[in-house]
Parts: structure tokens; sequence; C-alpha cells
């Protein structure tokens, strides 16, 4: 019968003819009606007596089974459906079970010559194998795609010939087959080098060649199939890659998705789609830090995740430890004597300095030893300057520093002047990971890339309002602004395009500073001048969260680059906030509950520590779950019906 538009040659490349057993053997006794021979290693034993013709029927959309009732005939889904199946019975060496599939549905799992060709390559009968080719050649929508198979099917041959120590055929094949293919004589030169090595061993290592036998067959065979159409013979584990990319794509799709995760299949469940609670986000005050007597300008996660550096108007750095295991913070420095404030931080590759700006109106630069609680240097090269931004070179021997009055100063560590820029009225810095290009965001609403080695400089972004802050993306690919009326504005640093402008924020002219964050640094945050914190998906323009406790407008967030659960936001209220995921309640004898609420921002003390804030529940479940070991439990948030309480379980 003619099969999805083709002729009724059965050696046509169709995949599935109704009504009959289908397959073909390379010889008797070792094939399956599916067209496979069965494994070395499957323990399934099959008989050898099925038919491996194939009918001509006349052309119908039924056919008739054995018990006389009409089947109607599959769709070109369903048929590529169980091919998929079968591939993957045969790969678990379930033969006989892909027999029956195979005979049932009056498919096949691939074209008979392809059955050969697979077989021959796998039992090593080069020859035979490339005779295949000529068989394959008229079913393939490339009939140059020969000579590339060719090449691959010698190289295999070439090699095995070598490491059993045959140098004689090995030559033979390089001089006679290989060459006169005139295809990748570079590759050709490079195999011809491998006739030197003096055993089996070398060999391997050099070739980086997993050695004669199954396993660098199977190798050569998938990249064989690459070249024959599907038709024919299915990529390999195609079953397996529909599925990760059907998992990889719900993990994309997935607003809250926020875990590193395995990349394999074992680590998910193909029976659910995946999905990620706002839970799981941090969305929730973990903790709020009140140390700083004044409104807090700046804050900065340390490189490795364990310290949070905090700067403020009342004239101090804090330096908070980050307990790792309960992602609760404890003071651990203070550095003191910022006449101005401290309005910028900015930590070393290493962690193990810390420098610290000031406002418009300070022309002074603190750096300091984080382990000792030292200061190393604090430079001033001139009272009238104004250093407000300050960056890293990634080598950490350097660093460049400016302001809006003119001054852009490269230094060591020391502060010693290496390099200035005159007359780059400047904003915000940013190092490069290259080590010599320098972005400045400027007085002209633009970034600017500075290259100190060869005094070079160039546009890079041009905006239409005032650049007040912008930070960039780990792998120097994304920036992220913060612009004046306008909000935060994701730009490609490499093609130079506006990629995004993201929707909530209230940004005037107030220095707000943003953050990537998250695995893959997936999210944004931002503060606000509506004294929120807002999230957004890279990928999408609104937020995914707004949250809320702040009582004045929010100057900086960062996110831990370690912990993509933490996320530290400072505010003109005088306070950092420490954002994570919901905490865990005990639920357990919740029936008959009162109606009074917790709120998702009320925060606790147990035993004089702040702990977790619940999400909005009935009370006494709040109180339930922050209180297991029958503790005094003291709400010291914002809720009007249960602050300055005391409720002892």
């Amino acid at each position: 019968m003619q099969a999805n538009g083709a002729g009724q040659d059965q050696d046509s490349d169709l995949p599935c003819r109704n009504g009959a057993q289908n397959g073909a053997a390379s010889s008797p006794g070792t094939a399956h009606s599916n067209g496979l021979v069965s494994g070395p290693n499957n323990g399934n034993t099959v008989s050898h007596n099925n038919n491996n013709g194939v009918s001509a029927l006349p052309a119908s959309n039924t056919s008739t089974t054995a018990d006389g009732k009409k089947k109607k005939r599959m769709s070109q889904c369903e048929e590529d459906v169980i091919r998929l199946i079968g591939q993957h019975l045969h790969d678990l060496g379930l033969n006989q079970t892909v027999d029956l599939l195979m005979q049932e549905s009056g498919c096949r799992l691939e074209h008979p010559s392809a059955t050969k060709f697979r077989n021959h390559v796998m039992e090593g009968e080069w020859d035979k194998a490339e005779s295949d080719l000529n068989e394959l050649k008229a079913l393939m929508h490339s009939p140059s795609a020969i000579v590339r198979m060719k090449f691959l099917l010698l190289q295999q041959k070439y090699l095995e010939y070598l490491e059993d120590g045959n140098v004689l055929e090995a030559l033979q094949v390089l001089r006679a087959e290989l060459t006169p293919l005139k295809f990748n004589t570079e590759r050709i030169h490079i195999l011809s080098g491998y006739l030197m090595c003096s055993h089996a061993e070398d060999l391997r290592a050099k070739a980086e060649w997993e050695g004669k036998g199954t396993t660098s067959r199977t190798k050569l065979l998938d990249k064989l199939q690459t070249y024959l159409p599907p038709s024919v013979m299915l990529p390999p584990r195609r079953l397996q890659t529909l599925l990760q990319q059907a998992v990889e794509l719900q993990r994309e799709r997935c607003l809250y998705h926020n875990t590193k995760v395995d990349s394999g299949l074992d680590s998910v469940s193909l029976l659910l789609d995946h999905t990620c609670s706002r839970k799981q986000f941090p969305c929730y005050t973990q903790q709020i830090l009140t140390e700083h007597c004044n409104e807090v300008w700046f804050c900065k996660f340390s490189n490795d995740g364990t310290k949070l550096a905090t700067g403020s108007k009342d004239t101090t750095v804090i330096v908070w430890h980050v307990d790792v295991e309960t992602q609760q913070l404890k003071l651990l420095k203070t550095l003191e004597g910022h006449a101005y404030g401290v309005s910028y931080l900015a930590w070393s590759p290493d962690d193990a300095y810390l420098i610290a700006c000031g406002p418009d109106d300070c022309s002074e630069l603190w750096l300091w030893n984080v382990q000792t609680g030292e200061l190393r240097t604090k430079m001033s090269q001139s009272h009238e300057d104004s250093l407000t931004s300050v960056a890293w070179n990634p080598d950490g021997k350097r660093f460049v520093t400016g302001g809006q009055r003119g001054q852009f100063y490269q230094c060591d560590l020391d502060g010693n002047l290496l390099d200035s820029w005159e007359g780059v009225r400047v904003q915000c810095l940013w190092c490069l990971s290259d080590g010599r290009t320098v972005l400045a965001s400027d007085t002209h609403q633009r970034i600017r890339g500075y290259n100190f080695e060869d005094l070079t400089d160039r546009n890079i972004v041009q905006e239409d309002h005032p650049i007040m802050s912008f930070t960039v993306s780990r792998n120097g690919r994304l920036a992220l602004l913060n612009v004046a009326t306008q909000g935060v504005h994701l730009w490609d640093l490499q093609d130079r395009v506006l990629v995004r402008k993201y929707q909530g924020v209230t940004q005037g002219f107030y220095t707000i500073h943003s953050c990537f964050g998250g695995h893959n640094e997936d999210f944004i945050a931002s503060g606000s001048e509506d004294h929120k914190v807002y999230i957004w998906h890279r990928r999408s323009e609104l937020p995914i969260a707004e949250l809320t406790g702040h009582t004045r407008t929010v100057n900086c967030v960062s996110w831990n680059p370690v912990l993509p659960g933490l996320l530290a936001s400072a505010s003109d209220d005088g306070t950092v906030r420490i954002w994570g995921p919901a905490p865990f309640l005990d639920v357990q004898d919740v029936e008959g509950l009162n109606e009074k609420n917790f709120h998702t921002n009320d925060m606790f003390t147990r035993n004089g520590e702040c702990v977790r804030a619940v999400m909005s529940l009935p009370a006494p479940l709040a109180i339930k779950g922050l209180a297991r070991n029958r503790q005094d439990v003291r709400l010291t948030g914002r809720s009007p019906i249960w602050a300055g309480q005391s409720v002892h379980l």
C-alpha cells in the first residue's frame, strides 16, 4: 500500500506498515521483527521465526486485525510516538516487548538498510558498513553527507587497526581510503601522527578515544545517525531528549524557579508539571537589622555570600556574618569614622577588603581590612574632589573611583594614583572581567567604556534621562540601569541595545541601586521610592513580587550570590530587611483556630533572638509554629492586634 505519500517499494524510508510484521534481519536467527538486533546484555531470549517481510496492501485508512475487526490507521504523530517508545524499550533491553509492539502496531523502528548498517558498525564489519552506505545514499536528503559518514567509519577502522598493532593495515587505510576522500586533510595529518604511538594506552590518550569496543562504536553510531533522516533511523535516545527539553522549558517558564537542580531526568517526576511556589521565594521578612541609627544608604553581600556590609548616614559601616545553615545574620564588626556617611560599598574580589565612599560632598575614600577591622587606606586627592563611586579591578590590586566633579582615578591598595582621566563626571563605575575596560555612567545620560591601557573610550549605552546607578551581570553581557523618572532598564552591552523596561517601580531623582540575583541571575530586584522592593523575572516586564515592610524609600537591594533564597534591602527608615522563603509552620491540630491573623512581614523574637516572619495565618497557628518547645513568643512587628503581647503555650 501507499503510506505517508510514498510508493510501494518495501525498501522505502517509511517507518510504519499497517497489517504487516515489519523489520529486516541482517542475518538469520539474530534480528527481531522490529529490525533491530538483540543486544548481547539484555538477557532476553527471542524466537527466530519472525516474519521480516513487508506486504504491499491497498491504500486504506483502516486495517483488519486477526479477529476480523477493522482498526483505524494511525496518524503520523501516533506512529512517531510508537517508534519513540520502541526505541526506548530497545535501549532498556526489552526486545521481545518491542517485537510485540511493532507487530501489533504495524510499525518498524527503522529502515531495513539502516538496521543492517547499525549491526555492521557495532560488529566492526567496516567493509560491509561501507557498502551499506550506498543503499542509504538514496534515502538521504543530502547525498554529500555520505563522504562525511565514510570518513568517520574509516577513522574508526584506522584507530582499531592501530590499537591491535596492525600498523601496515592502518597505513593502508590512511593512504588508500582516507586520503583519496580529500576531506578534512587537517584531521588526516593528526591521524597520521598516531602511527608513532608506542602502545595502545598512548594511542587512546592522544586520540581521546575509548578504544576498540562497544563504547567507541556506540559514539560513532551516534555521530553517523545525525546525517540520516529520522524516518530512516531515529536519533539516539530521542525520547529522553524530548522529555529533557520539556522539563527544561517548564523550568524556564516557571516564574519562581530559583534552585540549582540536577539536569538529569532522575531528579524530577514526569507525572506532574514543574512548578515552584511563591512560598519558596525570598518574599518574606526573615530578619530586621536595626543597629543603624539613621538612614541606611547601601548594602552589599560579599562575593562568597558569608558577609553583608551596610553603609549608613550615621557614619558607620556594619559588617554582618551570614550563617549559611540558618541564614541568620549577626553583627561582626562596626567600622566608624566616615564623617559624611556611607553611600557606596565595594568588596574586593577575594572579600579581604572593603571600600567605602560617601555622598556628593565627600572627597575621601576608606579602604578597610575586613578581617582585622583596621583602616588600610584613607584616600583623598583633593578637598574639591567628590569620590562617590568605586569599582575593583578583577586582579584585586587596583581600583577605580570618581565622582560628579570631574574626577576619575585608578589607584593601588595604598591609595597611590596610577592613572587618571580628566573631565569625566562619574555617577557609577564597573570594571569588566577583561581587566582593562572600565564602564562609567556620567552626567550625559550615557555609559562609556574606558581603557586605561591604550587611553581609548567608546560609547556603549545612551539613555534619554539621567542614569542614577547601574550594575553588570556576572558574565558581563547585561547591564541593569536605574534611570531617573523611568525606572529599571536592562541593556545588552555586547549588542548595545535596550532589552527590556521593567514596570512598577517608582524612581525619581534619588539614587536607588538594583541588582541581579537568584540562581543563574534569572531575577532582578530593585528598591523604590514607594517604600517597596520589587522583583522581576528577567524575561518579564511585570513584577512577580512586591515586598512591603519598609516605611520609607528603599535605597538599595543585594541578592546573596551563593544563597539564592536570601535578599537584603536597605531603607531610609533606618533598617535593613533580610528576605527569605516562607518559614516552616507546624500545621497539626489547626481545626477550631480563631480568625485573628498574623501578617506577612510581622517579626517575632524567641528567647531574645529574631526569627522568621510568618504568612497571614490564624494567630494561634502562627504562634504554635514558632513555639514548638513551649517558649515565650513576643511579637515585635507592626500588627496592631498582637504588638507587644506575650503568649505562652
